[in-house]
């Protein structure tokens, strides 16, 4: 249904009248830093293993595809592991879970845990995505806030939880649109409150959500050190950042088996198609080379923050393949003067705030040189 249409008769759900579906603008330009992506693709030799993963499965698609995934996630299981402590035992197989990108994961962790009730709750600024799934979910939605600098005040948070007594508590780690990342002590402190606290006393559940985790900066643990520690605990991750996947569709997690068990009640049957699974696998079979490049984006995106500063912008931290930057009295005039020049970024965050994704080094002196004439032109 498009913006406008006369659509009073369809006995669509109150809540959803009038709202637009997600979508961040896809426009044809030279550069385009805005949804994150990674902008080195496969090689050569990945798309042909890819592709004839998918043509060995493409001779059975008159059959049902593997319904638990079996393979997908004993190789998902392996990956993740790179990422345990030293003397952490490894993620098995019955810990992770898959869904068709980490959006439809998220969806199914709220269908699971959240529902008519129940709340959910979040730290702004945070992913715009989340208060989408839980009114798809039924599930209230609070939203407490973030300090100044982006980091979570554990105190604050401590007392929303006990406020609210939320059964599902969404960390997005490194968060988007800031980039921050949470240190081990918030994931621990939340864990425990949520615990005691959530869904009336019985406990809830904290999705740390490290879709940008293989970003993040030297010295930042992955919240899977702590899955030993806390049974409600569940990190997420996607194939659609660091691995060059956007077009895969692929998130997954990690969490207690009971928690991944509980999920196959609300997925959908056969949700993870045959060519998917063969896609997901022959990229992790490839997946040296596809995160190739997640050093040359770190580097890349620490010299942006700080070039940004030198030109005086104020910049969020980054542990993420993103930069926040501002603040502008007209947001949206600089954004319409970079896509003028042919740089299309992210006009999203708190007001005043822009972000942009890392790119190739050519992509990012375009961007620079167009964010200087811009400025120059706004002053």
């Amino acid at each position: 249904m498009s913006a406008g249409t006369d659509a009073g008769w369809l006995p669509l759900r109150d809540e959803l009248r009038g709202i637009e579906p997600y979508g961040a603008p896809q426009l044809d330009v030279p550069v385009q830093l805005n949804v994150n992506e990674n902008p080195y693709g496969p090689s050569e030799a990945c798309v042909a293993d890819i592709a004839a993963g998918v043509a060995e499965a493409a001779r059975t698609l008159n059959r049902y595809p593997d319904r638990e995934f079996t393979a997908l996630r004993e190789a998902l299981a392996a990956y993740l592991s790179r990422d345990v402590a030293a003397g952490q035992e490894p993620i098995a197989a019955e810990q992770v879970w898959a869904a068709n990108g980490s959006n439809e994961v998220m969806l199914q962790l709220l269908q699971a845990f959240g529902g008519p009730g129940r709340t959910a709750v979040s730290f702004a600024p945070t992913y715009s995505m989340y208060p989408e799934y839980a009114r798809d979910s039924g599930t209230t939605w609070v939203a407490g806030r973030r300090a100044e600098d982006f980091s979570l005040d554990l105190d604050a948070a401590r007392e929303l939880v006990a406020e609210h007594g939320p059964s599902v508590v969404l960390l997005p780690s490194p968060n988007n649109p800031t980039g921050t990342a949470l240190p081990p002590e918030a994931v621990d402190a939340l864990c425990v409150a949520v615990a005691e606290h959530g869904n009336g006393g019985r406990g809830g559940i904290v999705v740390v959500d490290e879709a940008y985790g293989e970003f993040r900066r030297a010295g930042t643990p992955s919240a899977l050190e702590q899955l030993p520690t806390h049974r409600n605990l569940v990190v997420t991750r996607t194939m659609s950042k660091a691995f060059a996947g956007a077009g895969l569709r692929l998130g997954y997690l990690a969490a207690d088996p009971a928690i991944t068990d509980a999920i196959r009640v609300v997925r959908l049957p056969y949700h993870l198609s045959s060519t998917t699974q063969a896609t997901a696998l022959a990229a992790l079979r490839h997946a040296p080379e596809l995160l190739g490049q997640v050093d040359a984006l770190r580097a890349e995106r620490d010299a942006l923050v700080v070039w940004l500063r030198a030109q005086g912008h104020e910049v969020a931290d980054s542990d993420a393949n993103f930069v926040l930057f501002g603040r502008f009295a007209d947001r949206h005039a600089v954004w319409q003067g970079l896509l003028d020049r042919g740089v299309l970024i992210r006009e999203t965050g708190p007001e005043g705030w822009l972000r942009v994704s890392v790119g190739t080094p050519e992509e990012m002196a375009a961007f620079r040189d167009a964010l200087v004439i811009v400025t120059k032109e706004d002053q």
